[in-house]
């Protein structure tokens, strides 16, 4: 099938890559299915929806960047991703992406969680404080 997409132009896809969420996302509750499309030559993807092609949100894997980012889903997470093991969970977390790139910033309070096995998906706001919706991608030098 073919849609049409935020940064992508017209993309064929097909249906084993749609991604599922049953509640949709925090603020596009309607918006329930999308397909994850890489950005060219990045560790970046776009998880653009299916329905409307002005909807796609630039995606990173947060252990690329965070590798100490940890955090505990919770049990009904669990049940309504159907994650019968840990490691079919696959996760992203949103960028907001500014000009210059170096201050884009990403929501470790928010990840998106995918089933690997069955494309079920869920945006997950955790309540660790810790984390933020915008925190900077790359840390901040400090001038000497």
């Amino acid at each position: 099938m073919n849609i049409e997409t935020k940064y992508h132009g017209t993309q064929e896809i097909r249906a084993k890559d749609i991604l599922t969420f049953d509640s949709g996302i925090p603020g596009f509750p309607h918006e329930r299915e999308f397909v994850l499309l890489p950005l060219d030559g990045s560790a970046l993807s776009v998880m653009q929806s299916v329905e409307k092609p002005e909807i796609g949100f630039v995606v990173a894997d947060p252990f690329s960047f965070f590798p100490e980012y940890d955090f505990q889903l919770s049990e009904s997470a669990v049940e309504q991703l159907g994650l019968g093991n840990p490691e079919d969970a696959v996760v992203f977390a949103i960028l907001t992406v500014q000009d210059p790139f170096e201050k884009t910033t990403i929501n470790l309070q928010a990840p998106v969680l995918i089933n690997s096995r069955n494309n079920k998906a869920k945006q997950v706001i955790l309540n660790d404080l810790h984390y933020k919706t915008r925190h900077p991608l790359f840390e901040q030098k400090v001038k000497g």
